[in-house]
This record gives structure tokens, sequence and C-alpha cells, in this order.
């Protein structure tokens, strides 16, 4: 099997050090054959400390660890790639590069926050449809593997509603919940699919919390930990019972690695493994969440 030339854009997130070394070091205990990321271009947003602190670094380092070749523009990087990974940390400039990256063609996974409005989110989506560019986005914390053991264990029934927590860290570009808020909202996503009618959010210096009601009368809640621990955490109820899981469990990075595999799937001719009007609705979702927690109403999709 031919192995795929992987391009990056945007090093400014501790996921491309993640990504590269999956990729690119067969040593590596998680290593997913297939591809090799072989170039990218660094980005990074002047105004976004989280972004321009670390751009520097870890461009360097993943040219000198991992091989990788630093080119000037993203139209270089589609140019000399057969897939793209899209990490950018600032959600706001997902859709500017992706109407670069999406005329070639070539499969691209857009790391989270997908965009930071619903109107971002469906230019996007609507470009890659226009284009025919395979496309998915999606936090790791979707691919949990203990998440998705008791997403696939049904002994007790249809799940019913779904309580999610995780750490919900803000930062003042990412608006409200999008920054960290969407790893909790992806595993509510995970959980309950598409169908979410309204969400009312609750806000105060300690905790994030925010119910959605979907169809047929399922709820979903998405709490934030403003203080407190870092793991995320998934109450899934089903007919004839409830079953809590640590999402991710010991293993960080085995998300990542799922990810990766199911992004290069995507890249052979694969369907995307999360559904483009799924991530729609998500980033709707958490426009709604963020609405609500200003104004304390009831938010309609």
């Amino acid at each position: 099997m031919k192995e795929l030339k992987i391009g990056m854009v945007g090093m400014d997130t501790s996921h491309c050090r993640i990504f590269a070394a999956m990729l690119n070091h067969v040593s590596h205990p998680l290593h997913v054959p297939g591809g090799r990321l072989i170039c990218g271009y660094a980005g990074g947003s002047a105004d976004f400390a989280l972004s321009a602190s670390r751009v520097g670094a870890i461009s360097r380092e993943l040219q000198k660890n991992c091989g990788v070749e630093l080119l000037d523009s993203i139209a270089e990087v589609a140019e000399k790639s057969d897939a793209v990974l899209l990490t950018s940390v600032d959600g706001r400039v997902h859709r500017e590069q992706f109407a670069i990256l999406a005329p070639y063609g070539k499969p691209v996974f857009i790391d989270k926050p997908f965009a930071v409005t619903s109107a971002d989110a469906l230019a996007i989506v609507e470009l890659a449809a226009s284009c025919g560019t395979p496309l998915f986005s999606s936090s790791v914390v979707r691919f949990g593997s203990p998440l998705n053991a008791a997403l696939q264990d049904e002994t007790e029934g249809a799940i019913v509603g779904a309580d999610c927590s995780g750490p919900l860290e803000l930062q003042p570009t990412q608006p409200g919940l999008f920054w960290y808020g969407i790893h909790t909202a992806e595993m509510l996503y995970a959980a309950l699919g598409e169908g979410c009618i309204s969400v009312r959010a609750v806000s105060n210096e300690i905790q994030e919390w925010a119910v959605g009601l979907w169809k047929g009368g399922r709820i979903g809640t998405m709490r934030g930990n403003r203080t407190g621990g870092a793991d995320f955490y998934a109450v899934l109820h089903r007919e004839r019972g409830s079953t809590a899981v640590n999402a991710l469990g010991s293993q960080y990075e085995a998300g990542h690695h799922t990810l990766l595999k199911q992004f290069l799937l995507m890249a052979r001719g694969a369907p995307p493994p999360v559904s483009p009007t799924v991530t729609l609705e998500l980033i709707r979702f958490l426009e709604a969440a963020n609405e609500s927690r200003e104004t304390g109403q009831t938010v309609f999709l």
C-alpha cells in the first residue's frame, strides 16, 4: 500500500507533536502506519497567546525531530501532499485557511474548534461539498477507547440521555464554550447524535453547565469545570441502567491514534468518521449555549 504524503497547516498546538510522532516514528508505541508527515506551514495567530508562544518552538521541533519540511504557504502544502491536517489552534482562521486547501480536493482533517461561529462552519462545509473535498473535524475525546466501548455496549438498551463533564478553560479569542467546551460537546454528540432542539446554560466562576433537549425527549447535559480535575467523564443513561466512564481512560494519546487511523482511512476513500452535518449542529449547539449563558434564556437551535 502506497504511503500517503501528509501535510500540516498550523503548528501551534500540542496535537501537532503527537500526530507527527505517531506518523513518522515507527518506534512510537502507538505508531500509525500508512502515512508520513512530510511538510507543513507553521502559521500562527499573533493576537492569541497560546498560538504565538508555541508556533516557533513546535515548528522547529517538527523540522528537527520528524524531518518535516517547513514551507512558506498553505498552497505549497496542498500541492505537495496527498492529505492535510489543518491543526491551527485558532478556530477563527479555519475558514480562511480551508478556502485555500479546498480547491485541491485533497482530504482534510480540521482540528478543534472546527469554527467559532455557525456561519463559518456552514461556509466550510458548503465549500468542501462544492469542491468534492473529503472533510471531517472532531475532538480526540470522541475517539477515546473507554467511551467508545461504553457506547457500543447495548446490553442495557438504547441511550435515552447523557451527562458529560470535563475541564473548561476559557480563552478570549475563542468565544465562551468553544475553546474547551467543544471536547465535552463531542462526547454528548457521540452519545446522542443529531436532533437537539434547544439549549439552556448557566455560568459562574466555578462551573459552566448547559442542558440540551433532543427530539423524542432525550436530554443531554455538559458540565465544564473552571476549577478542578482535567478528566473527561460521560454518564450514559440507557433504558435499563446507567454507565459512567472516563472517556479517555489512562491512555490519553490513544484517542489521537484512533483519530489518525480514521483520517488515513478517509484519505483512502472511506466516508468521514464524523458527518459534517453532526459537526454543524455541534457548533450551533455551542453557539446557542454561549447565547444562553449571556442571557439566561433558552435558545433554540
